[in-house]
């Protein structure tokens, strides 16, 4: 026996008016507060790493973590506050919860401070002190768990326990973000590339945590008609670029990413392969690598995500440099490094975690002097 669904009716004037004018004013200053934000802050840079003139490439790095809560999350954890204050999801006096390995939740932290509701974030227990200390600093809880898998069905619990709001940026990143334009990161980077000598980037490179950086950039090419490709990069123990190969939206990893922000157990709903036309698979000794060499052309430390972007950046300059052709890479510098100075700046974690970087230092140095990617 089969059930039709319930019926739902026009309103009529036996309706409950729930326009209540305490909220209404509430909400009004709430997404003021939350887009003077925005508007008090000026764009994020563009940095130029050292190549040889001679190759004719132009590599960018968009630098992030100027951003007030320092990291490529700022612009995400804004969207998600617009998207659920103007939805009617996010409440006075109730909290926020976020499933986070770190700076979504440190910038979410920042903007539920900002418009005062408490916010909680679940993590898992191995997340960087650095990160923890930012989100309490910015009024945040923390609530840990051992399985990063544990971490999607924990704020949902915690959300139904408290009477507040499940913000899963793994679901709604990719929906949140305007990717037609208004200012949103892929729009910067075009904006600023224009008076450059290659004003089109030939590739953008960007890597996944929900997956909404990229279908912002990727649509936003396919919008505006551009010719650039987008490249994501996935590091060990992630499951986006199985799912991206295979077609498989079901695919899992059985263990968590060691670079935070970037990689997940399982394929998010945000992220959308069908939009990015090329992914590559990076060893975390080489995403550590990359972000070590990043310190030594520019002199600025950052996170392991910016350096799995660079490893991939890089070889993407190699192809072009044996293909004789000309043009502008851009990839992210997402956070600092000054996060990680107990991860992938320490030879001691490095050892413990079994990672050798000497070989991917080599392959850098060897494309820097000599043009040529090491086989």
């Amino acid at each position: 026996m089969t059930t039709s669904p319930p019926i739902r009716t026009a309103r009529t004037t036996l309706d409950v008016d729930r326009s209540d004018a305490a909220y209404r004013a509430w909400l009004k200053d709430a997404v003021r507060k939350v887009q003077a934000d925005n508007n008090r802050s000026a764009d994020t840079h563009l940095l130029l790493f050292p190549l040889p003139e001679r190759w004719g490439i132009d590599l960018y790095l968009k630098d992030e973590s100027t951003h007030p809560t320092g990291s490529l999350k700022h612009r995400l954890a804004r969207s998600l506050f617009l998207y659920g204050l103007c939805n009617g999801w996010i409440r006075p006096d109730r909290p926020v919860i976020e499933a986070s390995s770190g700076s979504t939740a440190v910038s979410e932290a920042y903007f539920a401070k900002l418009i005062g509701v408490p916010f909680i974030a679940v993590m898992p227990r191995s997340t960087s002190t650095e990160k923890i200390r930012l989100i309490e600093f910015h009024g945040g809880r923390c609530h840990f768990v051992d399985d990063s898998r544990r971490m999607y069905e924990e704020s949902a619990r915690l959300a139904a326990e408290t009477g507040g709001h499940y913000m899963d940026q793994f679901t709604y990143a990719e929906r949140a973000t305007d990717w037609r334009g208004n200012n949103n990161i892929a729009e910067s980077i075009f904006r600023q590339l224009r008076l450059e000598r290659f004003p089109e980037p030939a590739w953008i490179v960007a890597t996944a945590g929900t997956g909404g950086t990229s279908a912002t950039l990727a649509r936003y090419v396919h919008y505006m008609q551009y010719d650039t490709r987008i490249c994501v990069a996935d590091p060990d123990n992630s499951c986006f670029f199985d799912g991206w190969r295979t077609g498989d939206p079901d695919v899992t990893c059985d263990r968590g990413s060691r670079i935070e922000g970037i990689g997940r157990p399982r394929m998010e709903p945000s992220f959308v392969p069908g939009a990015v036309d090329r992914m590559m698979k990076v060893p975390d000794a080489a995403s550590v690598a990359a972000v070590r060499a990043l310190e030594g052309a520019i002199g600025r430390k950052a996170g392991g995500s910016t350096g799995t972007g660079l490893w991939s950046a890089l070889k993407i300059v190699a192809e072009m440099v044996a293909e004789g052709r000309r043009g502008s890479v851009v990839t992210l510098l997402c956070d600092p490094g000054d996060r990680y100075l107990d991860k992938y700046y320490s030879d001691a974690w490095l050892a413990e975690q079994g990672l050798d970087i000497a070989p991917y230092t080599e392959a850098i140095e060897s494309l820097l002097h000599t043009g040529v990617w090491p086989d």
